[in-house]
């Protein structure tokens, strides 16, 4: 092997890691813009649905508000104003806790 192709060997290799370095740099993008802010919401929503108890005030992904009668496994007895309906959601419906804080800032 002479000089000049072991040169040539050597360049193409340096060429590789620069062709592979763009994308590296994009999925680093994508990490750190789409995916770590999900992980993130995704624990603070499981940490939410964690702590629910009977008494709270809900609201539910379809747009339903309502008191929190019983807890189950996977689901919520909720009571919905204004005829006191008793439904059955299911946790994963629950979007958000309304606080009494709320409620005045509401009213």
């Amino acid at each position: 092997m002479n000089t000049q192709s072991f040169l040539a060997v050597q360049a193409g290799g340096g060429m590789g890691w620069l062709s592979v370095a763009p994308l590296i740099f994009i999925f680093a993008i994508f990490y750190f813009l789409l995916i770590l802010p999900q992980q993130r919401r995704q624990k603070k929503w499981t940490a939410m649905l964690d702590s629910l108890k009977t008494g709270d005030k809900i609201t539910t992904s379809g747009g339903l508000r309502g008191t929190i009668m019983a807890l189950k496994d996977d689901s919520i007895h909720l009571r919905v104003p204004p005829n006191n309906v008793l439904l059955e959601v299911t946790k994963a419906s629950v979007t958000q806790v309304t606080t009494p804080e709320e409620e005045v800032k509401n009213k």
